[in-house]
């Protein structure tokens, strides 16, 4: 029967990185065969693509800008989650250096751009659209579009929306460090997965585009997988990735979902003469923002138009859930996760090797080729999932609480904390030394999403600055291996 209620919301655990497929021996195989030839055509598309393609910087007119990035439609692209294009994030504290201050180092740690579902996620999506198109009765209103929608959206790889946000992420960083980079040729590392590596190569396009050069390589490419240490890529901590914390963020998710969903389903199903359940509307609502990413300006998409305002910031807390308690502070392990990572920047800041026993790949960090300590500008290409882990390991977020699974919390109640200003499309962490007049010592800042922070645990001041040595001090978390002996409990 059309038009009734089936609440429950089951979570499909699809990681970023892979798809969950049948456990079946000859399904797997036919699944991942057939995953692998989509992706090698998709990746032999954009290889020759590439050759032709140029990606100039925005006009005026466009949504996605250099410094401000996305601006259209703040009031719902700006609560899509993770799954948003990157904007620049409110700050308390200035983001400019302070007068007097000159900045003499600077570690970006990024995310990956706009991209395509993953392939298990655009294999639902499209299952989605035809199960409207084959039960609904009507089209009314701002669903009239959904009739004749062709779903086009293709599976892991960046988008034309995503690798130009990419090239506006260069040239926002030559803009902040002109001086710096003038000076100094930046360290390029990425995490093996196309879409990063593919992310790394338009980063520096921008910031070549920027000094009308030609872009660099990039100089070390980590491979991903459980076989292999890399800080950029979380894989090989067992009980990490398969223990009973393992679940946490859908666990948290599906009781929020309880909570909000039920209200836009039935609103949804009425109009649409459909039986969708809980799962198929947030489904519904992954569209907004991929939609948005396939088009090549990233224009806002219809999808978005079928929810209101508020249903997007309960929308943004559900992703923000997953990210907590799946990645974040909200999971036991989740900071141990980028202990690495910290230990690697730790030793970037300070000029001496790494000391690190958890994730971090020995055979290159003992490499100054590979790993060199020498060097003032320094670029990493990750994912969401493990830059989340990267800003718990640091401390970031420790006076946020335990976020609430039955009422949604603003930034400001959470100091700080939603998947949206940590991890979305693009999402940058700069780390930054800076030498100001009348101080003996180098000091510390770091910037996420262009928001400062306060840095409190390391006595940071009203510029949102430690010193160095306060700041290497308050990282015992990560200087210690975290938690790092739980991964083989």
């Amino acid at each position: 029967m059309r038009g009734t209620r089936s609440y429950d919301y089951t979570s499909l655990p699809l990681d970023e990185k892979e798809p969950v497929l049948s456990k079946s021996p000859r399904r797997y195989n036919e699944a991942t065969g057939f995953r692998r030839r989509v992706l090698q055509a998709a990746v032999s598309c954009v290889a020759i693509y590439g050759l032709f393609s140029f990606f100039p910087f925005p006009t005026s007119e466009s949504c996605d800008t250099i410094d401000e990035g996305y601006r259209c439609s703040p009031k719902t692209t700006h609560f899509l989650g993770q799954y948003s294009l990157w904007y620049s994030v409110p700050s308390e504290i200035d983001v400019a250096p302070p007068k007097g201050c000159e900045v003499t180092f600077a570690n970006v740690l990024s995310r990956h751009g706009g991209r395509d579902p993953t392939f298990g996620k655009t294999i639902a999506y499209h299952l989605l659209i035809a199960e409207i198109q084959n039960t609904s009765t009507a089209y009314p209103d701002k669903f009239k579009f959904l009739k004749d929608y062709e779903y086009t959206l293709g599976a892991d790889e960046l988008t034309d929306a995503g690798r130009q946000e990419m090239v506006n992420s260069g040239a926002h960083f030559y803009r902040r460090y002109q001086k710096l980079v003038n000076e100094n040729t930046p360290f390029v590392r990425a995490g093996g997965q196309h879409r990063v590596v593919e992310s790394a190569e338009r980063w520096l396009m921008g910031v070549a585009q920027s000094l009308d050069a030609e872009p660099r390589k990039i100089d070390v490419i980590i491979p991903e997988g459980p076989s292999w240490n890399n800080t950029l890529s979380h894989d090989i901590c067992p009980a990490f990735e398969g223990g009973p914390d393992h679940g946490l963020g859908d666990r948290a998710q599906r009781v929020w979902a309880g909570k909000f969903v039920p209200p836009i389903q039935n609103r949804v199903n009425s109009a649409l003469g459909t039986n969708l359940s809980a799962t198929s509307i947030v489904y519904l609502m992954d569209m907004c923002p991929f939609d948005t990413l396939a088009h090549p300006a990233a224009k806002f998409s219809k999808f978005c138009e079928l929810f209101s305002e508020k249903e997007w910031r309960e929308y943004d807390y559900f992703q923000t859930l997953g990210k907590y308690y799946g990645y974040g502070v909200g999971n036991p392990l989740g900071p141990t996760q980028g202990v690495g990572y910290v230990n690697e920047l730790l030793a970037r800041l300070t000029q001496k090797p790494v000391e690190d026993n958890t994730n971090t790949n020995r055979t290159l960090d003992s490499d100054p080729k590979t790993f060199p300590l020498d060097r003032k500008v320094y670029a990493d290409f990750s994912h969401d999932n493990d830059i989340s882990g990267v800003l718990a390991a640091l401390g970031l977020y420790n006076k946020t609480k335990a976020l609430s699974n039955t009422t949604i919390e603003n930034t400001e109640q959470t100091h700080g904390y939603s998947a949206a200003w940590t991890v979305p499309f693009a999402a940058r962490m700069y780390v930054e030394k800076l030498q100001c007049k009348d101080e003996n010592e180098e000091s510390v800042r770091v910037i996420v999403n262009d928001r400062v922070h306060p840095l409190e645990f390391c006595s940071g001041d009203r510029f949102g600055r430690c010193t160095l040595s306060k700041f290497v001090k308050s990282q015992s978390f990560a200087r210690t291996g975290g938690l790092w002996e739980r991964c083989y409990d």
